[in-house]
Parts: structure tokens; C-alpha cells; sequence
């Protein structure tokens, strides 16, 4: 019989406990997870645990030594399965360390002789440092790719004049690039917050604008449209125009459009136009002085962007992405709601002269014939492939770049809009005079997966396998591939390669591609394998879980086909790579992005069975992100992202990096996760624990001539600067909420001073809404 205190018989009971709930949850999930050809680990230490808690009520320290033996199998397994990958080892070795701790501080009141109980002491007291060793490594990064050897920089010559920020991508090249050093890698260190604008508009929707610079001015938007022209020096409105735009759905502003009017006089009404296009499809021109409409343009100001759609019910046609303005053209594409139902409004782009707003041309890739308007009492072709983002333009070709989308539904490809197989997922150069099509590059064919072209290109001073110099874009895929083409031809500067795919599991009836293109010849970001080892959670039970969805899944890999079984598709469908594009050090030759690491779960449900399944997985909207009716087809379909019963994702981090690439030699310079656990946690409780697992992003980056790059799409709040050529952090600010904007900077043209802007709006998923436009600079 064991004597012992109150105390230590409380914490025996509390060991007793402990292991009865390992050793049953454990054997029951690992005896589920054999069935299902998984690994024999869980049931075989569940069954040790409940051996272990026989033994304790047997009074035998055996109970100890056979929980500190399982600790060490638990590592040797570990190591086995995953090597010293961290994050893969954490899941695995918390509960059995931390049960082995308690079994050695327990010891002792097993055994006879002071010798033997300070040797147990000595044994748990170090296991307990172990273990906070173990776990202080968790707020360090880790699987961190950093440049080999000496890091060559060469420093951007600028004087740091006023340049405006014109575009949505700075300029309509979309590079993202800041021309100005004033804010370096030795002065970023001195940046403070100059000053700050509330826009005062907390209607639903996400904040996501990166503001335009014109001469003295910042120029933002909000989700629902409130423009502001805002003082560049004192965050002072100027002028405010609510356009006053509803949508029941995904009410976004990403940006604005800037013209300059050259044919009129300085100052004249209109010589300079701030255009907006709204969530409920209108085309609007402001005076960038005064916020007034510019009468001269459509009706009042205005050009109704349904005319020639046919029906457009509310939420299903509008503009979520900033117009391209090129040539005195304002080219627009539009947003439509995915997966709701068959022949939705047209993907057709379209241009509208900037000064009057009279068409100058449309390209409807379903009727050719068609270039401006249709003819009377027709429509534009509904269905066919959409451009949501942001085209990018090349005025030497005249050729501007339009990423598609793909024709809705997107997990249901049968009966699609002729010629919408040959579009889908495929950047198209069009003549910017014509708006007729030069050529174009399918990223995926027969896309099922909802891999449209979110990105916009960014053009580059490329280089061919001779290291020639060449006219090149990058383009970003949520498929985490890049490809890298002739801006001029279409033509890969890197190698593509037509892989072999699976075609098994899809509709019966559906019809797929037997190869899919991969840019082998360029780094894939984020699109990882996905295997039954590299499956995660905060504990070894949650982890376990994991485990047995995972082989539960429909799941071969790249491009699985989507069917009536749940399929997980890795990247999903928000990438990847996703609408915040990259940043380009055009000097370096250097290409910054963000990427997102969360696997998604898809499946289609039978027509008649849609409505109780559907049930099962309620939403607020509809908004074709969610589960979907798919009106128009034999199936409704069902979407999640992919998590563990904890609410944490069901793969190992990191769910996002940001990641710099060497486009001149086609390798990844450098990768680091995105922020940190700081804001997250198991079943949405924050952790408050600043681990650097790198979570997903939203938004983009921006890079300046001053060797930086600054990006806020977080999950944990701040806005970061890292040094561009190694990734080190050198700077971070905590904002007030998070942001799902992309950076920029201007010089004011009264002060000489550079600022650093970002709109903070919320984190992505996030319920904590800001309106704040925040202005960095130097004291």
C-alpha cells in the first residue's frame, strides 16, 4: 500500500484520469483508422495508456515506466514518420511528453530508498526542461528557405521625386513597385504613423482597396462605394462622392482608375477622372478635385454596365476589382456569382471610351462576330468566362492581359457555353485598339477545381533559356504554379510540361482532361502532396482525427476529380496564389508573393438531395463560396475548407508564406511563414501565443527601391517590412484590426516626404471590421 499526501493521491487520480481518456480515445480512433488502412501508432499507444492506467490502479509503478516507454516509442515514430520537421513533431510528442513528466514526478511515491526517488526527481526535472525547451521552439520559425551564401543586393538609384500611384498595380504593368528609397533598410527601423483617416463606413463587406496617388491626393474606396479624396500630407478629406451601391453579396472596392484628359485645358472640369465601378454594375466618373460627376461621361456621369446582359438579378453581375485604364480606355470585366446556377451574365470584357463613356469595343469570347454592342434583342453570350481581377497592359505591344475565369458552375463542366473549354482558366492578350484576341495561355484545362486566374500579370524585363533579354510577364495560379511567358507571343520562358492527371471520381458523365500544364521549369508555391503523415492538429487526438477524414477522402493528388464523394482538392480554391498578385524588384529581378495553404473539401449532392444536404451546412448568403445550388445541372455541390474537430487546419503548417523568387534564374531566393498564431486558436479561441506557423494570406505585397517589402494580410494584425533580399523582418506595426489590403507609397509633392499607406479594414474571415486608411512616414 502507498503512502501518500492529499495532494499526491489527487494527482494520481488526476494520472488515473488522464490515461483512461488517452488510452480510449486513442484505441478506438487508431482501431478506425487501421479499418481504414492507416497507421497502427494510435491504437497500439491507446492500448499501452490503458495498460498503463491498470497498472495504476494496481499500485504498480510499472504504471510510470510503461508511460515513459511509450514516450520513447512516440519519439522513435515521430522521427520515423516526419524527421525533424517541427511543426510535424509537435502534434505528436506534447501529450506523451507531457504524461511521461507526470508519471516520473509520480514515481517516486513508488519507490523505497532516497536514492532512487531523487534519481525519479532528477529524471522528471529534466524531462520538464525538455519539454520547455521543446515548446519555447514553437516562437521560432521554422522550414524557413533562406538564401544560400552572400546575398548580391544591387541598390536602386532614385531620387525621390513625386511619382503618382496611377493603377491598382502602381502602374497597369501591375508590379506593385515603389520607385523610392527614402524608407531603406537602415531608416525603416524610424517609421511611424504620420496619420490616419476613418472613412466612417461600416456597411457589410471587405475592405480590400489598395488607394491611388494622383499629385497631392490618396484616393480610396470602400466595399459599398464611398469614395474619399484624402490630403497626401494631412489625412484631411478633400472631398467625399457616395455612389450609394448596394449588393446582397461580396461587396468589395479593390480599387479606382485614374485618367488624365490631355485634349483639355489644366484645371478644366474632368481633365483629371477618378473612375469607379460599383457592386451593382455602374461605370462612374469622377472629377478628381472636386468629387463631382463629370457630366460629359454617359448619363449624369454614369454607364450602366447591365446594358446588352440580358437578366441580372441583384448580386449576380458587378465589379469587384479596380477598371484598366489604357489609350483613353476604361476596360472592365466583371464578377459574377459562382456556382449558383447555369448561364449566368456574360464574362464578356469590355471598353468604354474614358472621356464620354460611349463603347469603343467588347470581346465576347462566345460570339466573335460580336465587337460592340449585340445585335438588337440578343445578348452578350451568358456563361461564358469571366475576368474578376485586374487586367494588366503593355503600351509598347498594345496588348492588354486578361486573366479568365471560368464558366459557372465551376465544379460542373458538362454543357458549358461553346468555346468556354478553350477559355477557361487562360490568360487572353487582346489588341487594346480592336479588342481582338493576339493569343492566349490555358493554365487549366477543363477546369472543375475553380482554379480561375485570380492575379493580375505582372510585366517584366524577362530573359530566354540564353539569358537574353525578352519582353516576359509572371502570372500567379491559385494552383501555387507560376507561369512565366513572352508577353509578346504567349510562349513559356520556362518549361511547361503537359502532365498526366487523374480521371477517376468525377460525374460519371463529366469529361476531363487526361493532362494538366505544369510550369516545371519555375517554383510551385504552396502545393504540396498532400499523404496521410503530413496531417496535423494541435494534439495527437485531433491529429488522429485528421488521419481518419483524410482516408475517408476521395484524394490522388494534383487536380483530383471532383465527384459524389468527398474530394479534397490541395491547393484550394483560394490558392495558392490569389488576387494580390505580386510585387517585382525589377532591378533584382526579384518576384514577392503571398500565398494560402488551406486544402479545401468538395463534393457534388444529386439534385433531389441538395436542399436536406444543404441543411446541414448552414450560411448566412448564398454567395457561390459556400454550398451551392447549381441551378441547371443534375447536382448541387458543398465546399468547406478543411478542418480539424478543434477548428484548425487539417494540414501541417505553414498555411501561407511569403516567398521570393529569382524569375531570372527560376528559383525560390527565399520563404518565410506568414505572421503568426497570435489572433488564432482551436475552436476560434485566441491564443494570444505569437507562433510563427505562417497562417493564410490575403492581399498582396508591395516593394520598393529601398530594398523592402511590406505586406499586412495577416491573420495576426500588423503591417511587417523584411529586407528584400533575405526575408529577415526589420520593421512591424500593430494595427488596430487586420488588414486584407495591398500596401503602396507616394512622394507628396509638397513635403518630398515618402509614405507608406495601407487600408485596414479586417483580417480575412475575420468579424473585427475596421475603416481606417493608415499613412506611414519618416519623423
Amino acid at each position: 500500500m502507498i503512502r501518500t499526501s492529499f495532494g499526491k493521491r489527487a494527482a494520481i487520480i488526476t494520472f488515473f484520469c488522464l490515461l483512461v481518456f488517452s488510452g480510449v480515445a486513442l484505441t478506438v480512433g487508431g482501431i478506425w483508422l487501421i479499418a481504414l488502412g492507416g497507421s497502427f501508432y494510435y491504437a497500439i499507444t491507446g492500448i499501452g495508456y490503458i495498460a498503463a492506467a491498470v497498472l495504476v490502479l494496481k499500485c504498480s509503478k510499472s504504471a510510470c515506466y510503461l508511460t515513459g516507454l511509450l514516450f520513447l516509442m512516440t519519439m522513435l515514430w515521430a522521427l520515423w514518420e516526419s524527421g525533424l520537421n517541427y511543426w510535424a513533431l509537435f502534434p505528436r510528442l506534447l501529450v506523451p511528453a507531457g504524461l511521461s513528466i507526470i508519471a516520473a514526478f509520480l514515481l517516486p511515491s513508488y519507490l523505497h530508498g532516497a536514492k532512487s526517488r531523487k534519481q525519479a526527481y532528477i529524471a522528471g526535472s529534466a524531462l520538464s526542461v525538455a519539454f520547455v525547451a521543446f515548446f519555447i521552439g514553437a516562437f521560432f520559425p521554422h522550414g524557413e528557405i533562406t538564401p544560400a551564401g552572400d546575398v548580391t543586393f544591387i541598390e536602386s538609384k532614385s531620387d525621390n521625386a513625386p511619382a503618382d500611384w496611377s493603377a491598382y498595380g502602381r502602374t497597369t504593368e501591375g508590379t506593385r513597385y515603389a520607385p523610392f528609397n527614402q524608407v531603406n533598410r537602415s531608416t525603416v527601423k524610424d517609421l511611424k504613423l504620420a496619420w490616419v483617416y476613418r472613412t466612417g463606413d461600416f456597411r457589410p463587406g471587405v475592405d480590400q482597396n489598395t488607394p491611388l496617388a494622383i499629385d497631392d491626393v490618396v484616393y480610396s474606396c470602400t466595399p459599398n462605394g464611398l469614395i474619399t479624396a484624402i490630403d497626401a500630407d494631412t489625412g484631411k478629406a478633400r472631398w467625399k462622392f457616395d455612389s450609394h451601391s448596394t449588393s446582397p453579396v461580396w461587396q468589395r472596392c479593390r480599387g479606382l482608375g485614374y485618367y488624365k484628359n490631355e485634349e483639355v485645358a489644366p484645371g478644366a472640369l474632368c481633365e483629371k477622372t477618378i473612375v469607379h465601378t460599383t457592386i451593382d454594375a455602374r461605370l462612374i466618373a469622377l472629377d478628381a478635385k472636386t468629387g463631382q460627376k463629370c457630366p460629359a461621361f454617359g448619363q449624369n456621369g454614369e454607364v450602366n454596365l447591365g446594358q446588352h446582359m440580358g437578366e441580372v438579378k441583384p448580386g449576380y453581375y458587378f465589379q469587384t476589382s479596380a477598371p484598366t485604364i489604357a489609350r483613353g480606355k476604361i476596360i472592365v470585366g466583371g464578377w459574377v456569382i459562382d456556382n449558383v446556377m447555369k448561364g449566368e451574365p456574360s464574362g464578356v470584357i469590355r471598353a468604354f471610351d474614358a472621356k464620354t463613356g460611349e463603347l469603343d469595343w467588347a470581346w465576347d469570347l462566345g460570339n466573335p462576330g460580336i465587337t460592340k454592342a449585340p445585335p438588337a434583342g440578343s445578348t452578350y453570350t451568358r456563361g461564358t468566362p469571366n475576368m474578376w481581377t485586374t487586367a494588366a497592359y503593355d503600351d509598347k505591344l498594345g496588348l492588354l492581359y486578361a486573366p479568365l475565369g471560368n464558366a459557372t458552375p465551376d465544379y460542373y463542366g458538362m454543357n458549358r457555353p461553346e468555346n468556354s473549354d478553350e477559355y477557361n482558366s487562360a490568360l487572353a492578350a487582346i489588341d487594346i485598339e480592336t479588342g481582338r484576341e493576339r493569343w492566349k495561355f490555358q493554365t487549366t484545362h477543363h477546369d472543375i477545381w475553380d482554379y480561375d486566374l485570380a492575379s493580375q500579370p505582372a510585366l517584366v524585363d524577362g530573359f530566354d533559356e540564353q539569358h537574353r533579354p525578352v519582353p516576359a510577364l509572371l502570372l500567379g495560379t491559385k494552383r501555387g504554379q507560376i507561369f512565366y511567358l513572352n508577353r509578346e507571343t504567349g510562349k513559356p520562358l520556362a518549361q511547361v510540361e503537359e502532365k498526366a492527371v487523374p480521371t477517376q471520381g468525377a460525374a460519371e458523365e463529366e469529361r476531363l482532361s487526361p493532362t494538366q500544364p505544369f510550369s516545371v521549369g519555375m517554383p510551385t508555391i504552396g502545393a504540396e502532396r498532400l499523404t496521410e503523415e503530413k496531417m496535423w492538429g494541435t494534439t495527437l487526438f485531433d491529429q488522429m482525427a485528421c488521419r481518419i477524414l483524410f482516408k475517408q477522402m476521395n484524394y490522388q493528388g494534383d487536380m483530383t476529380p471532383i465527384g459524389t464523394r468527398p474530394t479534397l482538392e490541395q491547393p484550394g480554391n483560394l490558392g495558392g496564389l490569389n488576387w494580390g498578385s505580386m510585387s517585382i524588384d525589377p532591378v533584382n529581378h526579384m518576384a514577392y508573393m503571398n500565398d494560402v495553404r488551406i486544402p479545401n473539401v468538395f463534393w457534388l449532392v444529386a439534385r433531389d438531395s441538395y436542399e436536406r444536404v444543404a441543411k446541414q451546412y448552414p450560411q448566412k448568403v448564398i454567395d457561390g463560396h459556400g454550398p451551392s445550388p447549381m441551378i441547371g445541372t443534375p447536382y448541387g455541390m458543398i465546399t468547406l475548407m478543411w478542418m480539424s474537430p478543434l477548428e484548425v487546419p487539417c494540414n501541417q503548417p505553414p498555411y501561407g508564406t511569403i516567398t521570393a523568387v529569382d524569375y531570372k534564374n527560376k528559383k525560390i531566393a527565399w520563404q518565410i511563414p506568414a505572421g503568426t498564431a497570435e489572433k488564432m486558436g482551436p475552436l476560434g479561441i485566441r491564443s494570444h501565443l505569437p507562433m510563427p506557423v505562417g497562417m493564410p494570406t490575403y492581399a498582396g505585397t508591395m516593394t520598393t527601391a529601398g530594398g523592402l517589402v511590406f505586406f499586412a494580410g495577416f491573420q495576426d494584425y500588423y503591417l511587417r517590412a523584411y529586407n528584400s533580399s533575405t526575408g529577415k523582418e526589420v520593421w512591424k506595426y500593430a494595427l488596430p484590426v487586420g488588414a486584407s489590403a495591398t500596401p503602396m507609397s507616394y512622394v507628396s509633392p509638397k513635403t518630398g516626404k515618402q509614405y507608406i499607406v495601407i487600408v485596414v479594414g479586417g483580417a480575412a474571415h475575420s468579424s473585427e471590421t475596421g475603416d481606417y486608411v493608415m499613412a506611414f512616414a519618416l519623423p
